[in-house]
């Protein structure tokens, strides 16, 4: 059984489409989600208030949105009339051949900050890229698809690194060294937090002293580090609870709990709820 628990994947190697819409989001707007695939999305109208990971974000006409594995996400408000142009890859077209080395760049890149905006003529440019790919993904048949798969991936993760390192460029304020110890503290809970929830054994991993990281983290976000981790963990709790058929007991083994009376009393401290009452009426 897949312990990871994404709730949201693909049914092939790569899609390309214009089809989300308010009732298709509007399923996310009650609990968190997380991805087993990678979407990158391309806003021409409407807007989406929504939170990924520890971020909340805003997106709205010419901004382009990069959801990684694992991401996990969460609609709040949709306004308008949606126009979104998506490409999308399957989790079991990125785990193959170890694809992971290719997005590297691309996970650095958008870590903390999923959302750019672009220019008006940079997203007419994004568009006709879309266009093309979803005008490939309908014409062209099973085999055609598979065979070019790799090359959109790893032209498409280049843009990517490349949209990203340009705005950066152009961005007037460097990142400080506390938000870039914020970075990369996010990042390891990110990877870490079903197993190991111990500030102290991020700041060693971090080589800081675990008052230093928790006071850069406290000034720089306005929350504790015990706060981030918990977050994380109740995030994925509340999804596996909404959007699995799974026991508690599964789910407290796969955020790996020492028992599920501890999970219970640790979720109902952060919701204020139990799981079995989030589960039903949350």
């Amino acid at each position: 059984m897949d312990k990871e628990l994404p709730k949201f994947d693909l049914p092939e190697d790569w899609l390309a489409g214009t089809d989300i819409s308010k009732e298709l989001l509007g399923l996310y707007k009650n609990y968190p989600v997380r991805l087993k695939c990678e979407i990158i999305a391309l806003c021409m109208d409407g807007e989406i208030d929504a939170s990924v990971n520890l971020n909340r974000i805003t997106v709205r006409k010419n901004d382009i949105i990069t959801l990684m594995p694992g991401s996990i996400f969460q609609i709040n408000e949709l306004n308008g009339e949606l126009k979104i142009f998506f490409l999308g890859f399957s989790s079991k077209y990125v785990e193959r051949n170890d694809k992971a080395k290719t997005m590297l760049d691309a996970i650095y890149s958008t870590l903390g900050r999923p959302k750019i905006s672009l220019s008006d003529k940079g997203a007419e440019i994004i568009e006709k890229y879309y266009r093309l790919l979803i005008d490939v993904y309908e014409l062209s048949d099973e085999k055609i698809k598979s065979e070019i798969a790799d090359n959109i991936f790893t032209d498409t993760h280049k843009g990517i690194s490349l949209l990203y390192k340009k705005k950066s460029a152009n961005e007037s304020v460097a990142s400080s060294k506390s938000e870039q110890l914020c970075k990369a503290f996010t990042q390891m809970v990110m990877q870490h937090y079903n197993d190991n929830r111990n500030v102290t054994w991020y700041a060693e991993k971090l080589g800081i002293s675990h008052a230093h990281l928790c006071s850069v983290v406290k000034q720089a976000t306005g929350k504790t580090c015990a706060d981030i981790i918990s977050s994380m963990v109740i995030m994925d709790a509340k999804s596996q609870l909404k959007s699995t058929q799974l026991s508690i007991q599964a789910i407290s083994e796969s955020l790996n709990f020492a028992n599920m009376s501890f999970f219970g009393k640790y979720f109902k401290r952060h919701v204020g709820m139990s799981p079995l009452e989030y589960r039903n009426n949350g």
